[in-house]
């Protein structure tokens, strides 16, 4: 067991693929753990578990700097990317990241039936090129490097944003009130079970985001929208609702507010500095990122696995993700089998 930021970590040496499955705090574990007993012992209540829902809603706002009311619960990212997809005009065009992942991309791909277009671009070039588009969806950090979206100058072009966070809410400081739509899953850096997800809507955004998905956990008295017409949503983005995954959110609501209490400077600095010392050590400039992907040479990715390192490759190159969790030993790790 580790202990890292106040929490213990049954993380194995060597674990690097946070980007992928992040290892959540034996508390988080415990939690989903009792829920899984409620639900075998058959004392679980569908009503019970809306106090976890609205901690994880809670928590998810301060992480990502939004307020809690614009924040709708979900699955997954392109269950509700899909949602902004759906609302778009027809024909409209829409910009994303060469590469971006497709959680983000194939929502809008999906409405070419409408005249729906999307081009993709350099990263670097997002900003230059919003101007003439009616909305730009790119992640705040890219999955397939860790490279960081110039959040600034893309706020600035005035052009409506999409922000995935999956990659970036939990490590990186995050302060995203101003986009149009913040998405992520908790799954990898908010250390949850998979299928809880959130999607943060800004009030002028809220006309152009589509309820798809209406069901009734998202009604104005969910406990009274069980039946029957007509469609009777709640306000806000709470009327975007996902009737949820018991288990994840009951993961999430622990863990969540363990991230969101931790000092946000503190954590960026010790993720992406072990990061940035890997880069060092193979003689390649620092990324300021918690994720990173190196080419590697024959034999070195046999040695990886044979010393215990757990990573993925994506893109074509071996990604790392340093955590919480992780030291300076999953690093020297990994420059180790690069000898």
């Amino acid at each position: 067991m580790r202990s890292a930021f106040g929490a213990g970590f049954a993380v194995p040496d060597g674990y690097l693929n946070t980007p992928s499955i992040g290892i959540p705090p034996a508390s988080v574990a415990d939690a989903v753990a009792a829920g899984v007993e409620q639900w075998r012992s058959g004392e679980a209540s569908a009503p019970g578990f809306d106090p976890a829902v609205a901690a994880a809603r809670a928590a998810f706002a301060a992480i990502v700097g939004v307020a809690e009311d614009a924040v709708a619960s979900g699955a997954s990212v392109s269950q509700l990317v899909g949602l902004v997809a759906a609302g778009l005009a027809d024909g409209a065009r829409v910009l994303v990241a060469e590469g971006e992942f497709t959680s983000v991309s194939f929502p809008f791909a999906a409405q070419a039936g409408r005249g729906v277009t999307v081009t993709e671009a350099p990263l670097g070039e997002l900003a230059a090129r919003a101007p003439g588009y009616d909305l730009v969806a790119v992640s705040v950090v890219q999955s397939a490097d860790g490279a960081l979206a110039d959040l600034d100058a893309l706020r600035a072009t005035g052009v409506p944003v999409l922000l995935d966070a999956t990659q970036a809410a939990g490590w990186l400081p995050l302060r995203l009130g101003w986009a149009d739509w913040v998405v992520a899953a908790g799954y990898k850096w908010l250390l949850s079970p998979r299928g809880a997800a959130w999607l943060a809507v800004h009030p002028r955004a809220l006309e152009r985001t589509r309820p798809v998905s209406a069901n009734w956990y998202a009604g104005q008295d969910r406990w009274q929208s069980v039946y029957g017409l007509p469609l009777r949503l709640a306000d806000g983005a709470r009327g975007l609702d996902l009737s949820p995954g018991w288990l994840a959110q009951i993961g999430a609501a622990a863990a969540l507010p363990y991230l969101a209490s931790l000092d946000a400077e503190a954590v960026r600095a010790h993720c992406a500095g072990l990061a940035d010392r890997l880069l060092a050590g193979l003689g390649l400039a620092p990324r300021g990122s918690a994720i990173v992907s190196v080419e590697c040479s024959p034999g070195v990715a046999e040695r990886l696995t044979a010393a215990g390192v757990r990573a993925a490759v994506r893109a074509g190159k071996t990604r790392f993700g340093f955590y919480l969790y992780n030291t300076d030993s999953d690093v020297d790790r990994v420059l180790s089998a690069f000898e």
